[in-house]
């Protein structure tokens, strides 16, 4: 209990600072309310335990490579300019009143949280700083340690994405229109700035590499 207690408060740590995934689950929670945010959310979170997985199965390794990282911060950046571009152009549609029942498919928004949490930022965290706290957790004798773990992570940030949604439920209630517009256009311009931060990314390791 000890052990999961200890990687569920890593877990809530891991998801409060702002980055991608919590810009769209609060986009899409004031658009279209918190089921439509926590979709965004599970999305996320099913990049994050199939990562799990993969550093159980002994990916990391692969995973941290510089020829794989690299071209994963231009797929990164693709995605996150796409969904940006797409908050901007669209930040006045698909807005559904508190007191009304939204008709934008759930499917739609779980694709955007695995689109977001496709990215290196999320991927190289995960190899490089969880995969390296989980690994004190693991060895062949004891996987329950590691599973403990890896739940307790993931109890975390889905405790985080309950109560950042459950404030975005309530302040959708006293927002109009406009308000949520322009929330959206925010949105998109901070997935946009996230994107630039891969391309500058993929820049530096690039050099990097060939200065190698």
């Amino acid at each position: 209990m000890e052990l999961y207690l200890k990687y569920f408060l890593l877990g809530l740590a891991i998801a409060l600072p702002v980055g991608a995934i919590t810009v769209e689950m609060t986009k899409q929670g004031l658009k279209n309310g918190f089921m439509h945010g926590w979709a965004v959310g599970l999305g996320g979170m099913t990049i994050d335990g199939l990562l799990i997985l993969a550093m159980y199965a002994g990916f990391a390794t692969f995973l941290s490579l510089p020829y794989v990282q690299m071209p994963l911060w231009l797929v990164g950046a693709a995605f996150l300019a796409y969904l940006g571009y797409d908050s901007i152009r669209n930040a006045d549609h698909d807005i559904t009143p508190a007191d009304e029942k939204t008709q934008k498919s759930l499917a739609r928004t779980y694709r955007n949280g695995l689109l977001v949490a496709v990215s290196p930022g999320n991927l190289i965290f995960w190899v490089s700083v969880f995969g390296t706290v989980l690994s004190d957790s693991y060895n062949d004798s004891n996987p329950i340690a590691f599973a403990l773990a890896a739940a307790g992570v993931l109890s975390g940030i889905l405790l985080h994405d309950v109560g950042l949604l459950s404030i975005v439920a309530v302040s959708r209630r006293v927002l109009n229109r406009t308000a949520i517009k322009w929330v959206s256009v925010a949105a998109g311009l901070l997935l946009i700035g996230f994107a630039g931060y891969f391309v500058y990314e993929f820049i530096t390791d690039l050099m990097a590499y060939i200065k190698a």
